[in-house]
């Protein structure tokens, strides 16, 4: 558990190993993952560089519905790989550690603004 202070008022998260919503929903394909770091990179990998966009758009759509509100992305990271066996295009979205984690979903639930 991690605790977001709010002035004077606490709110509890619960956290993965990784740090973020125990319920935030994970990027569906085996290689596509949500990295620990501040701004953290959601990676999407695939040969087929519409594949990879359609699926972090639609992991993108599926995590707005989630928190209730825009997620806080601050860069799109487009990469390749062409070394042998690996997925040539890399996409990361780089979104905000407080959105992965619930805090917007804990604080109008505190506050009782829950929809």
């Amino acid at each position: 558990m991690s605790e977001l202070a709010n002035q004077s008022q606490t709110i509890s998260l619960e956290l993965d190993d990784a740090g973020v919503s125990v319920d935030l929903p994970r990027p569906p394909h085996q290689g596509d993952q949500v990295y620990g770091v501040p701004y953290r990179p959601v990676e999407f990998r695939d040969d087929d560089l519409p594949t990879a966009l359609e699926r972090s758009a639609a992991w993108l759509r599926q995590t707005q519905e989630w928190l209730g509100e825009p997620v806080d992305v601050i860069a799109i990271h487009l990469d390749y790989d062409d070394s042998e066996d690996s997925p040539y295009y890399d996409v990361k979205l780089l979104c905000n550690e407080e959105d992965l984690a619930g805090a917007p979903i804990a604080l109008r639930r505190a506050t009782g603004d829950d929809a």
